[in-house]
């Protein structure tokens, strides 16, 4: 079953009274570093009632020098298996922040490239449904009464992410797919620092940037509908969606943002660049850290 990329918090409301049993609800948020911020310990203080916390730098590999890389099926699927998940649930995944969609994308784009479909995002995440006067709650979460389901089966999916190889081969070619960056302005042409300090700020060559947060209505607290997203991604240099796509950004969060943007634009084969800008300029020659527009 394919859902809906996007749902709103009435629907999820009225969901979870009617038939909780089909849905099960994640947070997904993570913050740099540099925010200061504890995401599993501000689950526990407020989350959406029977929500589960997914954590993306533990639900990852392990053996990778890189931050939060996909995990092997065996392990998400163990990972999933634990927070009461079959591959027969609706999966609704939120994210805390202030504009909300930035991280949830990441595990939407998670269980996708590990064949689960019925996987949605919450317009408006957590704020929202605060906004429209649903209840939350706090403490320790309950055990799960689901332990005993079918462990959670995951099929790996490889045409939804490439790898460093694949984009080194891609700015060789004479014929390149299209890159679009989700980081900040400064980021992308080198003026401003990355917030990971160890790292040189740039882009890649021939890579064009979107900031993410463009396909944000931050106004209303939700995304932008599919014809604003469409002429963002034109602006981007990218006006026609039956060519190829690949998204990234600082370590794989917001890039999934854009694929996910993408995706309610009708375009469901976008890659994401796991490794994104950390890798990249970690393991590129010097001479494709590109600074300026």
């Amino acid at each position: 079953m394919c859902a809906r990329p996007l749902v709103r918090v009435q629907w999820l409301h009225q969901m979870l009274k009617e038939n909780p049993s089909r849905i099960r609800v994640l947070d997904g948020s993570w913050y740099l570093p540099s925010a200061k911020r504890d995401p599993p310990k501000e689950f526990l203080e407020k989350r959406i009632p029977g929500a589960r916390f997914f954590d993306i730098d533990d639900c990852r590999d392990k053996t990778n020098p890189y931050e939060h890389m996909i995990p092997s099926e065996e392990d998400f699927g163990k990972y999933v298996s634990k927070l009461g998940i079959t591959n027969d649930s609706h999966v609704v995944v939120y994210d805390s922040y202030a504009n909300p969609g930035v991280s949830a994308p990441r595990t939407w784009w998670t269980f996708r490239v590990f064949g689960h479909e019925n996987v949605s995002v919450l317009d408006g995440g957590l704020h929202q449904w605060c906004a429209s006067g649903f209840p939350t709650e706090s403490g320790d979460v309950p055990e799960d009464s689901s332990k005993d389901n079918a462990p959670f089966k995951a099929n790996f999916n490889p045409n939804l992410v490439c790898d460093f190889e694949f984009i080194m081969n891609n700015i060789k070619s004479d014929n390149p797919v299209k890159v679009i960056d989700a980081r900040p302005p400064g980021r992308f042409t080198g003026v401003d620092p990355e917030p990971r300090p160890q790292l040189s700020s740039g882009h890649m060559p021939k890579s064009s940037s979107l900031p993410y947060l463009k396909c944000i209505n931050t106004e209303a607290k939700c995304f932008k509908d599919p014809d604003e997203l469409k002429k963002l991604f034109s602006g981007a240099g990218f006006s026609d969606l039956s060519k190829p796509l690949v998204t990234s950004c600082g370590s794989g969060v917001t890039g999934s943002g854009l694929l996910f943007a993408s995706f309610l634009c009708g375009k469901t084969d976008t890659k994401l660049y796991d490794g994104s800008w950390t890798e990249f300029v970690q393991r590129a020659p010097q001479e494709m850290i590109i600074k300026g527009e």
